[in-house]
C-alpha cells in the first residue's frame, strides 16, 4: 500500500518519458564502451584531467589513473568555458592526442562534444561521447550524438529537473540508441561555498525511475578536492554505477579546474576506500 502511494505520489509530481521509463525494459541496461560496462555489480571509475593540455600532462595522468584502478580515461578537447578569454582546449588536436595515449595505456577514453558539427569527428576517435551540463538541453546536439550509435555520457544540467534530466535522455533514445549513461554532477542552488549542490537524490530516484546507469561526477558536484572522497565514497553508497572524475599529475599546473582535481596521492588513497565501500554494498570496483 505504501509503494503504491508512493509511486501514485511521483506520477503526479513527475511525467516519465516513455523510453527512458524502467517499465519499458525487464531489467537495467547495461552500456558497453570496448570492455568495459556500466550498469552491472562493478563499479566504473572514470578518471582524467578537466582538459587536455599537453601531451607530457596527458600521458603521465593517463598511466597514474590506470594504475590506480580507473577503467576509463577523461579528458577534454573540446572545452566549454564561461569567459571566452579561458582555455577553451586543443579540439581536434586533443582527440588524436586523446586516441593516441588511450592506445599506449590500453585504457578507454570519454570526451566531450559541443556542436552537432563536432560529433562525427569524435566518434571516430572516442569510445564514448559526453554531452555536458550546458549542452543537456542542445537538442539537435542530443539527436545527433543519438544517431552516431555511440555510447553517451549525459550530464545533467545545472538548474535542471530529474524529469528535465530524463526528457534529455529521451531524446538519444529515440534515435534508436539506448546507450545512455546518466551523471549526475550537482545543480545550482542558493549555497555558495560549493560550486554546485551535488544532489545524491538523484542516484536512487533516476534507477527508480529509469532504467539506464546512473554514475556522480563528484568534482563538478563539489568544487573542491578535499571535499571530492568524502562525496564519491557518498555516490557510491548510494548505489551509483560509476564515477567520473578529475585528476592532474600537477593540479597547481592545471589549465582549468585544478582546484577541484585530485593529485595521484589523493587519487590512489581514495581507490583504496572506495573498494571498501563498494564490499560493503555488495559490489567491488571494476
Amino acid at each position: 500500500m505504501a509503494a503504491d502511494f508512493y509511486n501514485d505520489s511521483l506520477n503526479a509530481r513527475c511525467s516519465i518519458p516513455p523510453l527512458v521509463n524502467r517499465k519499458a525494459k525487464s531489467g537495467p541496461t547495461k552500456v558497453s564502451a570496448g570492455r568495459i560496462s556500466f550498469g552491472g555489480d562493478e563499479i566504473v571509475i572514470i578518471a582524467g584531467p578537466c582538459a587536455v593540455e599537453n601531451h607530457e600532462q596527458l600521458s603521465e595522468t593517463a598511466g597514474i589513473v590506470k594504475a590506480g584502478g580507473a577503467s576509463m580515461l577523461r579528458g577534454g578537447a573540446f572545452k566549454p568555458r564561461s569567459s571566452p578569454y579561458n582555455f577553451q582546449g586543443l579540439g581536434q588536436e586533443g582527440i588524436l592526442m586523446l586516441k593516441e595515449i588511450s592506445r599506449i595505456h590500453a585504457i578507454p577514453f570519454v570526451t566531450e562534444v559541443m556542436d552537432t558539427r563536432q560529433v562525427e569527428f569524435v566518434a571516430q576517435y572516442a569510445d564514448m561521447l559526453q554531452i555536458g551540463s550546458r549542452n543537456m538541453q542542445n537538442y539537435p546536439l542530443l539527436k545527433e550524438a543519438g544517431m552516431s550509435r555511440k555510447p553517451i555520457l549525459l550530464k545533467r544540467g545545472m538548474m535542471a529537473t530529474i524529469e528535465e534530466f530524463l526528457l534529455a535522455a529521451e531524446y538519444i533514445l529515440s534515435q534508436g540508441n539506448d546507450q545512455v549513461i546518466l551523471c549526475e554532477r550537482g545543480i545550482r542552488t542558493f549555497e555558495p561555498t560549493t560550486r554546485n549542490t551535488l544532489d545524491l537524490n538523484a542516484v536512487p530516484m533516476l534507477k527508480h525511475m529509469s532504467h539506464l546507469p546512473v554514475i556522480v561526477d563528484p568534482s563538478h558536484g563539489t568544487g573542491h578536492s578535499w571535499m571530492v572522497p568524502t562525496m564519491a565514497r557518498a555516490a557510491v553508497a548510494a548505489g551509483a554505477d560509476g564515477l567520473i572524475m578529475e585528476v592532474h599529475y600537477k593540479p597547481g599546473e592545471a589549465l582549468c579546474d585544478g582546484y577541484q582535481s585530485l593529485d595521484p596521492d589523493d587519487f590512489r588513497q581514495l581507490m583504496t576506500s572506495l573498494r571498501k565501500v563498494a564490499e560493503a554494498t555488495g559490489r567491488k570496483i571494476l
